[in-house]
């Protein structure tokens, strides 16, 4: 923490843009619910990228390797909410191919839960 009339560098200074600014104050991607463990990867698409705020552009760039919405928003140091709607934008202008998180493959196996726990507990 820096004292009164000293300057912020850096990290110091927190997040310059709220998150709300980045979004225009959108709570609601362009389509769909991401989940944070959605893959997203860049496209390779001629269309010309329409939107002109920078987090898109890294967003493009860092996907060109599979990563997940989480992985996103670590890297881009915004909250999960912000990268969902900025992600869904992409997917739902051409820019991103995604694939959701494999669902639900069952009743929980309350046998193997315990098992677990009892190896945690023996830990």
């Amino acid at each position: 923490m820096t004292r009164f009339g000293q300057p912020w560098f850096d990290d110091q200074a927190g997040p310059l843009v709220r998150p709300y600014a980045v979004t225009r104050g959108r709570t609601l991607g362009a389509g769909r619910e991401l989940d944070m463990l959605t893959l997203v990867v860049t496209k390779s698409s001629s269309n010309p990228l329409r939107r002109p705020e920078p987090e898109y552009v890294e967003i493009l760039r860092l996907c060109h390797v599979p990563q997940s919405v989480a992985e996103v928003s670590a890297v881009l140091r915004l909250p999960l909410a912000v990268t969902k709607i900025l992600v869904g934008d992409l997917i739902h202008d051409g820019h991103l191919s995604f694939r959701a998180p494999v669902g639900d493959t069952g009743p929980l196996d309350l046998s193997m839960l315990r098992a677990v726990l009892d190896g945690i507990r023996k830990l």
